[in-house]
């Protein structure tokens, strides 16, 4: 078995940002595409963002236990891991990298153990979070409050149970702590 490097955050909070630019400094590495139940937003695509099911097929995977772990975060709408996405990049050698919901992380870390560097990216604040979701442009207000409760109540539920809290206040610190951590999981 190979090693798991964890991101986790609230929606907004910038894990999808820190990852990418992760993935482009280490060809070892390779982006775990999850499975959810939503639809696609903007040009996202099958395959590669998310493995996009429809529930009931979400549902049938969960009762086959195809899943590593599995949240419904929303009323029919489903995010996980698939086993098989688990064993296809590691097949091929590299690293796993997760991008996933707080619960998510923190259910991989319980699975993976110490083969997992768990991360929680928090913003600064709230209205910073609140701010960077309008930014999007993805999303309605109703959605963006959503999301914001949820967020409040993800980083209350997440408090010590990561390896690394990790602020994404100014992207390039971000950036270079996140790179300091990872490479000293790497070096272990």
């Amino acid at each position: 078995m190979g090693k798991v490097i964890i991101f986790s955050a609230p929606s907004g909070a910038g894990k999808s940002t820190v990852v990418n630019h992760l993935l482009g400094l280490h060809p070892e590495f390779e982006f775990s595409v999850s499975a959810t139940s939503r639809a696609p937003r903007g040009q996202e695509q099958h395959g590669v963002e998310y493995y996009f099911l429809k529930p009931e097929e979400f549902r049938a995977l969960i009762a086959e236990d195809k899943f590593v772990e599995y949240e419904e975060v929303y009323q029919d709408k489903f995010y996980g891991t698939l086993k098989s996405e688990v064993e296809r990049i590691w097949a091929n050698g590299h690293v796993i990298i997760f991008d996933v919901d707080v619960k998510g992380g923190y259910n991989l870390k319980k699975y993976f153990g110490d083969q997992a560097l768990s991360i929680l990216i928090c913003p600064p604040s709230l209205e910073t979070l609140r701010e960077r979701l309008i930014g999007r442009a993805t999303d309605t207000m109703e959605a963006i409050e959503e999301r914001l409760a949820k967020a409040s109540s993800e980083l209350e539920f997440a408090a010590g149970k990561f390896d690394v809290d990790l602020v994404n206040d100014v992207l390039s610190e971000t950036f270079a702590n996140a790179e300091r951590i990872v490479d000293e999981f790497l070096a272990r």
